[in-house]
């Protein structure tokens, strides 16, 4: 009898063995690291987290791969004075975004540095707009990326952070449409819907996707705005606005001496016609003048003061704007941004930006920061700056509180545009402009058309001039079009781009704003959702369905379903 327990423990354990060998090897064959979802975004902006929450709450599963650690894009990386236009126009979950940080601010221990009736109700929407969700849109950075960071665990989404797409072999398709993304980790994420929510496009590029990257001539789409813009004029972020022209020479006068830095020695080109300058990018810079939470600026590594040689000519032509985009947010702090012929925009530095390797990338946004940083020591420290202005700089500096593990610098560049998809229907300035109707609308638009600088160049007189710099005022509210969003069916069936939209540069002016991307996040999930059910393309999802289901979701679609 112990015998025969004896052969039957041994007989068990041999079976167990070959049970667990045969998981092993079947491990073996499956792929490492391998996750599934019904949808796959790429990105972690402000478009994928909202996108992300629209899937989860359709009742799909979904899995954002995001390059980057903090979440939140330009609106948690001290974009806190957020560009709206007519803020009737947005909806949604982007809506429910503006709400839950006003709500954060009828906090008392929301006012650290300084007493919530100082700031009054700067930034905040008015019950006859918002009626029960009262908005708020001026905020500091910490305080959106808190935001994204509980709408991501209220919704348990499945987040991979510091993931970056394998921009050479990491996009596998099928009968025109994507099956899996790896990234350089090693990772591969299958779905049955992707959506590329970076900056950057850089999954719509690794997908065959068309897109476009630099200024259309203003004949390819019959526009007025694009392509180069010589002798225009509009915002005060050129060098007319001094009493006198600026000599670009080392040697007032003599070209031979060498040009500055920061000017190009090429030909701005032929107004109008299009070139593959794009415009200038820069850090939205939170500062503070509260001593209790004041870091002074920091010299950087590398720092030339002869990059600045500019602005002290500037300032010696009798410019006294240096504060002008110092914009006031909740205790005591500030969203700064460009102001002026010379500022913080690093006009003609990112060109290859959109196309560069993930290395060169890191270069060029490191050349930004040591160039603004720089440009912060100069101010608040070179004894040729005026001294009314060198007095109160250095009454500014970085707050302790804000982007703590970076050296309280921003996370983000901000990439005002780089590749923009040629998709189903490219939006330009006559949509915006009310001349041509748009079709298929998921959502509006309604800021100024607004392109910053794209290069500084020297004129046929000698002097320096900036280009680029464009303020279109609209006729009103505007639809983007769902096709803006998808692809040619042709190129990719699967995939949304609720970012890098399918626009033009001018048009891209106006579209390029965080609200705006929300509001394309939102719809391009709700899409997506639809396709998967409907077992169809994506240019395929029929669109007055969509349409009711975007409505139903608060989404605002023209100018007659604004929230009143």
């Amino acid at each position: 009898m112990k015998s025969n327990h004896k052969y039957l423990f041994g007989a068990t354990t041999f079976l167990g063995l070959l049970f667990i060998l045969f998981i092993f090897q079947g491990c073996k064959n499956q792929p490492a690291h391998t996750f599934e979802a019904d949808v796959v975004i790429y990105g972690g902006t402000s478009a994928a987290v909202i996108a992300a929450v629209e899937v989860a709450q359709s009742g799909k599963s979904v899995i954002v791969v995001s390059p980057d650690i903090h979440l939140g894009g330009l609106t948690a990386g001290g974009l806190g004075w957020t560009d709206t236009g007519k803020k009737e126009t947005i909806g949604g979950l982007a809506r429910n975004f503006y709400h839950r940080v006003y709500n954060h601010y009828q906090q008392d221990e929301a006012w650290k540095w300084m007493k919530k009736e100082e700031y009054g109700n700067t930034g905040q929407g008015t019950p006859a707009i918002d009626g029960d969700m009262r908005t708020m849109w001026i905020f500091e950075p910490h305080i959106a990326e808190q935001v994204f960071e509980e709408l991501i665990q209220e919704n348990n989404i499945e987040l991979y952070r510091d993931e970056w797409l394998d921009r050479k072999n990491g996009v596998k398709k099928t009968d025109g449409k994507i099956t899996s993304i790896t990234t350089l980790s090693g990772k591969t994420f299958q779905g049955k819907m992707f959506m590329d929510a970076t900056y950057e496009g850089d999954l719509l590029a690794s997908s065959g996707v068309s897109y476009h990257v630099g200024r259309e001539g203003t004949h390819v789409y019959g526009e007025e705005w694009n392509g180069v813009q010589t002798g225009v004029y509009h915002h005060r972020h050129h060098f007319k606005v001094l009493a006198q022209p600026v000599d670009p020479y080392w040697e007032p006068g003599n070209p031979v001496s060498g040009l500055l830095p920061r000017i190009s020695p090429d030909p701005p080109g032929e107004k109008g016609e299009g070139d593959n300058r794009i415009q200038a990018y820069c850090f939205r810079v939170c500062m503070t003048k509260h001593p209790e939470n004041r870091i002074p600026f920091p010299k950087p590594e590398g720092y030339d003061s002869t990059q600045y040689e500019l602005l002290v000519r500037i300032f010696d032509a009798g410019w006294r704007e240096w504060f002008g985009k110092f914009d006031a947010i909740p205790n005591r702090k500030t969203d700064t941004n460009n102001h002026g012929p010379f500022s913080s925009d690093n006009i003609g530095m990112n060109y290859d930006y959109p196309e560069a390797s993930y290395e060169r990338r890191r270069e060029i946004i490191k050349e930004h920061e040591t160039y603004q940083k720089g440009l912060l020591w100069f101010v608040a420290n070179d004894k040729r700056v005026p001294e009314d202005i060198q007095t109160e700089m250095k009454k500014w500096g970085l707050p302790k509180d804000e982007f703590t593990d970076n050296g309280h610098w921003p996370h983000q560049i901000y990439v005002r545009e780089a590749r923009r998809m040629i998709g189903k229907f490219v939006m330009t300035e006559n949509e915006l402009l009310k001349r041509t109707p748009t079709p298929q609308s998921v959502g509006m638009g309604s800021y100024t058309i607004d392109s910053h600088n794209v290069q500084r160049y020297v004129d046929e007189n000698g002097h320096v001039h900036n280009e680029g710099d464009i303020g279109v005022s609209l006729p009103g509210p505007y639809e983007i079009a769902y096709g803006a969003l998808v692809p040619k069916k042709e190129e990719c069936q699967n995939l949304l781009v609720p970012v890098c939209a399918s626009a033009s540069h001018i048009a891209f002016g106006s579209i390029r704003m965080e609200p705006v991307f929300m509001i394309l996040g939102q719809s391009a999930a709700v899409a997506a959702c639809m396709a998967i059910d409907e077992n169809s393309a994506v240019q395929d999802v029929e669109y007055e369905k969509l349409k009711k289901r975007l409505l139903h979701k608060g989404q605002v679609l023209t100018l007659e379903n604004t929230i009143q």
